[in-house]
């Protein structure tokens, strides 16, 4: 077999042993050649021993062969003693020894076993009988075997004689009669052992019968078993998917659980802030409240102070104008040039009636309107400084007023109106946005009419002989930042007839009713006053706001009747100013008490500018600055308008009108914080 081996290079070999007697000599040859092989085969063959149906395995120890089960167990050796029958069945099938030991349990409770447990222990000695006699055997074969030998050497020895050959001869008869005689009883002991033998094996085939029986039935249930384990390990799958399934979800609602904890937390401490930010708030719009009521309180002050300035300027220029000689200031033609940009375009003032020569400019730090006079105007020096001299005479807080003059260049200098003229406003609202911004409400308009009337009935009651102004309309009547109107624009040579007067009184009706209506013809609203009172609010200029009726209607009383001055030959200005100052009472009254909602008693863009000091001003642009910047002069100015100054290539300050070291503009944020302050806290209190 090892050649074999060797020459077919088998690499796996299967052999299978049977023990018909575990100490009979064809055993010990079969262990003892299996463990010839399993030492002398090549290493590229590996040996599986098969015995029993199981795979056992070889392993020598102690100069002694074993074979052994997959659980240690030894199932034979080379050297082994006698075993029962039962201890080797029990060794070859290890694990249904119980299981055989059961089932034959509960078969001889049914009365299946009996015969096999009644017959037990006579068949296990009667195995034990063989296995003995099967050694006695071997003893006798080896006996007989050195008998015939001694026979042998017996019949072989020629040299004996006649009577000792009859002698032996016939010891060696007896011996072979007893022989023959042990021979007889030898069969007769086989044939009873045979038919016992037959019993035994009846009795082993039938119990091996049920064993197999039993096998058979427990290879069943195992494969139910088997099943069973199956179904129980699918099922204890699924539970440990559903255990992880339940875990992760038990994680995730932990996780959120976390989450909403924190954003409850940071919730809580959003909200304690956001209490903390409203108490803030309360507190600072209680603070703003105060500043508000501090700041009405400083407007009315402020307000009562310019009454009482305005008052005290009036009697100041009645008081000049009773002095036999006042007199202004002369400007050189470089000063005026200096001032205007060379009289340029964009100094120019586009203003309506005849300002199409006037130019805005900065004198002495103080905006002006210089006029120039065309040879039309004044045909000589002569005619000029007349001129001059008449409107050195002129002081009045709403008659626009002188302040010097230029004979080389024959322009006058006036103080400078912010707000232009009343007609740019009143026809102008509606198509202009920038005018839109400047439109006069109901209460403003009245004291227009009010300021126009003062100063008609100033000139028309001036001494030694009243003086008429001849082209009374909307052009001729200029608005200073407080919408506070001022007349310019006298006809010369002076006129003092009654023709003259009423003409400015039916001027000052028709004045009254386009502040009415906002229209140049003021048609309507006598036909309405005629017709139905009521139909009067149709007319009104929506732009003043909500005007109240027994207020508008008696202003347009007072505009018609000035219009229809030849049939009432008593009217002057003296009792119009009378009417027009109660009407302004009364609408103080209904302002004063709410009973009408107004945006302001002037126009709230104006008024508020009015109020910022100076220094927020642009001194080009007379306006609040956005953006200030300071030049080398020290000046602060907007930037748009210092840059446009500079780029015409002028070098100069607007201001000093001396050269400047540079022209690097620095940015005054100081100045544009103060401002943007201001403005903030004037838009809290207005809301």
């Amino acid at each position: 077999m090892v050649d074999l081996i060797t020459s077919l290079r088998i690499t796996k070999l299967v052999m299978s042993l049977t023990f018909m007697k575990s100490s009979s000599w064809k055993s010990r040859s079969a262990i003892s050649g299996s463990f010839f092989v399993h030492r002398q085969k090549p290493e590229f063959c590996e040996l599986f021993i098969i015995c029993g149906g199981k795979l056992v395995f070889l392993r020598e120890g102690n100069n002694e062969g074993l074979i052994e089960d997959d659980q240690g167990e030894m199932v034979a050796n080379s050297r082994s003693k006698r075993q029962s029958f039962r201890d080797l069945v029990v060794k070859m099938f290890p694990e249904n020894s119980a299981k055989m030991k059961n089932q034959c349990d509960s078969s001889a409770s049914n009365g299946s076993f009996d015969q096999w447990e009644k017959y037990k222990e006579e068949i296990e000695n009667y195995m034990s009988q063989i296995l003995s006699s099967n050694a006695e055997e071997i003893d006798d074969f080896v006996a007989n075997e050195s008998l015939q030998k001694s026979n042998t050497e017996l019949v072989m020895a020629d040299n004996m004689t006649v009577q000792e050959k009859r002698k032996a001869l016939k010891i060696k008869f007896l011996e072979i009669k007893q022989t023959i005689q042990l021979s007889r009883e030898e069969a007769k002991g086989h044939v009873r052992g045979h038919a016992k033998a037959q019993w035994a094996t009846t009795l082993c085939t039938r119990r091996a019968e049920e064993i197999d029986g039993c096998i058979n039935d427990e290879i069943a249930r195992k494969a139910d078993l088997k099943r069973e384990l199956d179904a129980t390990k699918e099922e204890l799958s699924e539970l440990h998917t559903e255990v992880e399934i339940t875990t992760s979800r038990l994680n995730s609602i932990l996780e959120l659980q976390r989450e909403l904890s924190n954003k409850l937390q940071l919730s809580s401490v959003a909200r304690s802030r956001a209490e903390v930010k409203v108490e803030k708030v309360v507190k600072q719009r209680t603070d703003t409240l105060q500043e508000i009521d501090e700041y009405r309180k400083q407007r009315d002050v402020l307000r009562r102070r310019i009454e009482f300035c305005r008052e005290k300027d009036a009697i100041g220029n009645a008081t000049m104008l009773m002095k036999p000689s006042f007199e202004y200031k002369e400007f050189t033609a470089a000063e005026i040039r200096a001032a205007t940009d060379g009289f340029s375009d964009r100094m120019r003032l586009k203003s309506g009636g005849d300002w199409t020569d006037v130019y805005k400019a900065r004198l002495n730090h103080t905006s002006v309107a210089i006029k120039l006079y065309s040879s039309g105007d004044v045909d000589s020096a002569d005619a000029f400084r007349a001129k001059v001299k008449l409107f050195s005479h002129m002081r009045h807080p709403h008659i626009l007023a002188m302040i010097g003059f230029c004979s080389e260049l024959r322009c006058i200098v006036f103080e400078y109106m912010h707000n232009g003229c009343l007609r740019d406003i009143l026809f102008s609202g509606k198509r202009s946005s920038k005018r839109r911004n400047k439109c006069l409400n109901w209460k403003a308009r009245i004291c227009i009419a009010a300021d126009v009337c003062t100063g008609l009935c100033f000139v028309h009651r001036a001494k030694p002989r009243p003086v008429a102004h001849g082209n009374l309309n909307p052009s001729k009547i200029l608005l200073d930042r407080n919408n506070v109107a001022k007349i310019h624009g006298f006809k010369t040579p002076l006129s003092s007839d009654k023709l003259d007067i009423r003409s400015d009184i039916r001027a000052y009706g028709n004045l009254v009713l386009q502040i009415l209506t906002g229209r140049n013809w003021a048609g309507l609203v006598e036909e309405a006053i005629m017709m139905d009172q009521t139909k009067l609010i149709e007319v009104l200029d929506p732009m003043a706001g909500e005007w109240p009726l027994d207020i508008a209607v008696e202003l347009g009383r007072i505009g018609i009747k000035c219009l229809s001055i030849h049939e009432d030959k008593e009217l002057n200005m003296t009792s119009l100013a009378r009417e027009v100052e109660k009407v302004k009472k009364l609408a103080d009254e209904i302002v004063a008490n709410g009973e009408c909602v107004v945006a302001n008693e002037r126009n709230q863009d104006d008024e508020d500018s009015a109020e910022f000091p100076n220094f927020f001003l642009c001194p080009i642009l007379q306006e609040v600055m956005k953006n200030p910047h300071v030049a080398a002069d020290g000046f602060s100015y907007e930037l748009e308008a210092i840059e446009e100054w500079l780029k015409t290539g002028r070098d100069t300050s607007p201001m000093t009108n001396l050269r400047l070291d540079d022209k690097i503009l620095t940015p005054n944020h100081s100045l544009r914080s103060l401002i943007e302050d201001l403005q903030k806290k004037r838009s809290i209190s207005t809301r």
